[in-house]
């Protein structure tokens, strides 16, 4: 399959800075794919995004897209793709509506604005000047702008920061449907739980490195143990015993304790996704930012 979006071999160093903050970093973005981006706290996640949506262009190395090397767009390549980033960035002496009118007239293709606000649950804000808006209502905003041009790929800076467990889950259900639509993401996101929900692979950058790269299910299979882990009641307590997942079919002890205790948990050693974190980065989240 071909992809999308292709990185190879990519270094960059920041203007009046010795050492490349990007170290020869290689991946692929396939289309109507979710991407996850993780990383500690200045790791070269945010330096990434930034050279791939061209924003920063002195950079060694290729990136693809679509086949074509992204020195070689123009204009055109902002068509293609939105982008929301962490900071939403409004004007905000003006309304809602009008940022998002104004924005529209950049682009040659429109999506339809309204039933993205109302969507968002802001369409009844829309004259309310966005100085007057809260940090959720900015990040709602911010997503009906990334999606405003009805771009083939979004790129999102962490999209559900700031944003309640209700919005939250709108906009990843927004996410999903892009992706159904045919649409590709590249997202970058602390918030593990949104990670492992939407992506279907996902890529650990350490020290402008990528260490690793793989499914969220292949990445806690290689990190998590191989076993079981049962607990029962026997004479008014909880017992815990662990197998091994090996044959546990054939293991007579565990059919056992199945067979004649009360069982009140069964789980397998399965990680997660921030253990994983913290175990490739070296670094906890909330050393994230």
């Amino acid at each position: 399959m071909k992809p999308l979006f292709e990185v190879k071999d990519v270094f960059y160093n920041y203007p009046k800075q010795d050492e490349d903050v990007i170290n020869g970093i290689s991946f692929k973005i396939y289309k109507g794919e979710i991407f996850g981006f993780l990383g500690p706290s200045g790791a070269g996640k945010s330096t990434t995004q930034k050279i791939m949506i061209k924003i920063l262009e002195d950079f060694r190395g290729d990136i693809y897209y679509d086949g074509k090397s992204i020195t070689e767009f123009h204009n055109e390549f902002y068509e293609d793709i939105g982008v929301s980033f962490e900071m939403p960035i409004h004007f905000s002496k003006m309304t809602a509506l009008e940022n998002i009118e104004f924005f529209k007239q950049l682009y040659q293709n429109n999506a339809d604005t309204e039933a993205l606000m109302k969507r968002v649950g802001l369409w009844k804000d829309r004259d309310k000047m966005v100085g007057e808006y809260s940090k959720g209502m900015k990040i709602r905003l911010n997503i009906v702008r990334a999606l405003l041009n009805s771009p083939k790929m979004l790129f999102l800076d962490e999209p559900t920061n700031g944003l309640d467990p209700t919005n939250a889950m709108i906009l990843k259900d927004m996410i999903r449907e892009f992706k159904e639509a045919g649409g590709t993401v590249f997202i970058t996101s602390h918030i593990m739980s949104d990670i492992e929900q939407l992506c279907d692979r996902v890529a650990f950058i350490v020290h402008g490195e990528i260490k690793e790269i793989d499914s969220p299910r292949n990445l806690k299979i290689k990190y998590g143990k191989r076993e079981v882990t049962l607990e029962y009641q026997e004479n008014n307590q909880t017992q815990t015993k662990h197998f091994a997942l090996e044959n546990i079919g054939q293991n007579e002890t565990f059919i056992k304790l199945l067979k004649e205790k009360n069982i009140e948990t069964i789980h397998t050693g399965e990680t997660t996704l921030e253990d994983i974190f913290i175990k490739v980065t070296g670094e906890s989240l909330h050393d994230n930012g």
